[in-house]
């Protein structure tokens, strides 16, 4: 068997490993890997004979994590865009960079979206003389056509096929590439979508950059079942992002043409410090000069799918309490679940240096005890009442952030109040802890905590420490984005960089509102700050940590704030600002 086939199969896991593959020759297993920068190998095994996923917390580790897109919401047709209105480009600093003296239109920059795909059909997307700007396609879901060089699966599609595909009666015929959902649409024409009928029609934030697709192919099947995901929710594995990633990282041109990408995707799992494979990867990438990577921070903050506790420091029994008996120090957390729920995790980070013990108890009064679980084990519990089983799987030393992990897998969960009793079995010394839900659109029905944490609501990857990791506000009144995940990080560092417009901002479909859009606005602009400093020749060293600190100083910032904040991070986007502060150097 071919290594693609493997890639595709559902018979066969993908696991991401961090260390070189070592089999010895007497060993027959079945499998490939892709080697990624000689950073991770990308392994592809044959899953007969396995044990289950979650009997082997050690295999959970090495499993990739799913991601999904952050919803735009609002939107129709693009013949129902309207009359343009600029006012999320002009409080970015924007528009006024695009015209003279500056003049900084991304021209020279490559702007990578990779997200659902793109309609490269759109006027959005073409130059005065329709021809198409679109650089390339990558759509990893259409596997009868030749994959990029280095790639092993999917089709690419070049400029040259999709200006024959434009030319032509049925477009779809040459170019059979389309973007279903719409979301990686509305991002590449935010970010780059070009003038139309002289900006009263439309206007992208870097209306001459090339673009850059990737359409991502969704996750295996095995890999849905095993998070509880709903069939018919958008999801995309780890290592298929980070081929992305590779991908439009294969198009800058150190100190010449560099490229800018950005993603709309996230997830809530993870210990929300930027330790994820894929964040790690994204770090890699960032610091290459003519680089800049931008994440949107997602739309987590009003979720109520996240808590955090405390246990009292000192000892957790009563002196003449045996070791039996019920320890009282503890916290309760309690989950609310909705009806007809398929099932969902729940993710538990204790910090060190305690150790910690969770006790659950079902709506029906049912209950698992806290488990000792040692150094990597896992349970399996039924109930005699109620359909629903549980999983726990823990960790106490997690590999890279060095923090006790549990993990809870509900299947077909009773519907009501679920409990989660926090307690340790010794001496507190530290006493926090984190626990996190799935994404909102990962869920079949509500679930969310009665005593929900609005903050450390940023989904990953966008904590990564060298991205551009951005929340959402509304330009109009300057008002933070309800939904709009906020920082900082489970570790304090400060999360997001800042904020950019995310409330009803003109796109190819009209006006729409979401994390990635902000996301998508601040690529724009970081392409205009690329023009300048690389392609025009005035820091062509630049890479993102830079931009990042140019962008952090010409940030808006109210007087009455104290910076950096967990919804602002140091301000509000502003690429003029930027540019007042260089002329004022």
């Amino acid at each position: 068997m071919e290594c693609k086939d493997r890639i595709l199969s559902n018979n066969y896991r993908d696991v991401i490993l961090d260390y070189p593959i070592q089999i010895q020759p007497e060993e027959e297993l079945d499998f490939c890997y892709v080697n990624l920068d000689n950073l991770y190998n990308l392994v592809y095994i044959n899953a007969l004979g396995l044990p289950p996923l979650m009997d082997t917390p050690k295999g959970f580790q090495a499993m990739p994590k799913l991601y999904g897109l952050m919803r735009i919401l609002g939107g129709g047709s693009p013949s129902s865009r309207g009359t343009f209105d600029p006012g999320s480009l002009t409080a970015s600093g924007i528009l006024q960079v695009q015209r003279q003296p500056l003049s900084l239109t991304g021209r020279g920059t490559v702007i990578c979206i990779i997200s659902s795909g793109i309609d490269y059909t759109l006027d959005v997307f073409r130059d005065e003389e329709g021809n198409s700007r679109i650089l390339a396609i990558w759509d990893q879901t259409i596997q009868e056509g030749t994959p990029p060089e280095g790639f092993l699966f999917g089709t690419e599609y070049t400029r040259e096929e999709i200006d024959r595909a434009l030319r032509s009666e049925d477009p779809y015929e040459i170019v059979p590439t389309r973007d279903t959902v719409g979301h990686g649409t509305s991002m590449a024409s935010v970010a780059a979508g070009s003038r139309i009928n002289g900006e009263n029609s439309f206007l992208g934030a870097a209306p001459d950059v090339q673009i850059v697709a990737v359409k991502l192919k969704e996750c295996k099947p095995y890999l849905r079942d095993y998070y509880l995901i709903p069939e018919d929710e958008p999801v995309f594995e780890e290592q298929d992002i980070m081929l992305a990633v590779k991908y439009a990282d294969s198009f800058a041109e150190t100190f010449l043409r560099p490229v800018i990408i950005c993603l709309g995707i996230g997830t809530s799992l993870g210990d929300h410090s930027g330790n994820s494979a894929l964040s790690r990867y994204l770090n890699s990438i960032a610091v290459k000069r003519s680089r800049a990577l931008i994440v949107c921070g997602g739309n987590e903050g009003n979720a109520s799918h996240h808590y955090s506790g405390s246990l009292e420091r000192g000892t957790d029994r009563k002196k003449d309490s045996p070791e039996c008996c019920q320890p009282d120090n503890y916290v309760d957390v309690e989950v609310r679940v909705g009806e007809n729920n398929r099932g969902f995790l729940v993710e538990f980070w204790g910090d060190i240096p305690d150790i910690y013990n969770v006790a659950i108890r079902t709506p029906g009064g049912e209950t698992v005890p806290p488990l000792r679980l040692g150094v990597n084990r896992s349970v399996t519990y039924s109930f005699i009442y109620e359909r629903s089983r549980v999983t726990v799987s823990g960790v106490l030393v997690e590999p890279v952030s060095g923090e006790q992990l549990i993990v809870f897998r509900l299947v077909e969960p009773t519907a009501g109040i679920w409990n989660f009793r926090v307690s340790a079995p010794g001496e507190v010394h530290n006493g926090a802890f984190n626990l996190w839900l799935p994404i909102t659109e990962f869920l079949s029905s509500e679930v969310y905590f009665l005593e929900p944490d609005p903050y450390i609501t940023l989904t990953e990857p966008s904590l990564a420490e060298s991205v551009i990791g951005v929340s959402a506000y509304n330009d109009v009144n300057n008002s933070f984005y309800i939904d709009s995940g906020r920082g900082f990080s489970r570790t304090g560092a400060a999360r997001p960089v800042f904020a950019a417009p995310g409330v009803n901002v003109p796109t190819a479909y009209g006006r729409q509102t979401g994390g990635s859009l902000a996301a998508a606005i601040t690529a724009g602009g970081v392409a205009q700050f690329m023009q300048w400093a690389v392609v025009e020749g005035n820091n062509d060293l630049l890479e993102s940590m830079e931009v990042r600190s140019y962008l952090i100083r010409g940030a808006s910032r109210d007087p009455d704030q104290i910076y950096p904040n967990p919804e602002w991070g140091y301000g509000r986007l502003n690429v003029a600002g930027t540019f007042d502060v260089l002329a004022g150097v």
